[in-house]
């Protein structure tokens, strides 16, 4: 059998607890559209519509800073089959270490996927695809259009989906 090596995602040598914003794509197992749904708002513009599942992640989202102090989400989107997020990590300068996108995204699926399978009563199976893409935000413009493609994610979707 051949098993080919897995395609390396991070940066090398990279610090990814140190100060800065960071892109991060999260996406569900077989890319089940579980989370939202996305609809047109009173002028027309498409956005997304959160399910139980989708309410419940959102709930997940807001708890990251409460958990890691020293992590903002600045951004976000959940789309019915995967989520964007935009997140800065500031150290606060207690002499703390500051966590990791990976010990941050970590704790994230680990607790959605433990209380979805609870819900669902499904323990064991996986939610979130393994690993997740992330992309660090290299100056204000970088970080300027990841906001753009957050904001209209939806759009898109809309357009891959219906074929305009």
């Amino acid at each position: 059998m051949d098993f080919s090596e897995r395609k390396r995602i991070r940066l090398e040598d990279f610090d990814y607890s140190r100060n800065g914003a960071y892109f991060i794509t999260l996406c569900t197992q077989n890319r089940l559209k579980v989370l939202s749904e996305i609809v047109p708002v009173g002028d027309g513009s498409p956005v997304p519509k959160l399910t139980y599942f989708g309410k419940f992640i959102q709930g997940y989202i807001e708890k990251i800073p409460e958990k890691y102090p020293t992590v903002t989400i600045d951004k976000y989107v959940i789309m019915p089959d995967h989520i964007h997020f935009l997140i800065s990590i500031e150290n606060d300068g207690t002499g703390n270490p500051s966590p990791t996108t990976n010990t941050v995204i970590a704790w994230f699926k680990y607790q959605t996927t433990k209380e979805i399978n609870r819900c669902r009563n499904t323990a064991g199976r996986r939610f979130w695809q393994r690993s997740f893409f992330d992309h660090v935000v290299r100056n204000k413009q970088d970080f300027e259009d990841i906001w753009y493609y957050i904001d209209t994610n939806p759009q898109r979707w809309i357009e891959k989906y219906s074929g305009k």
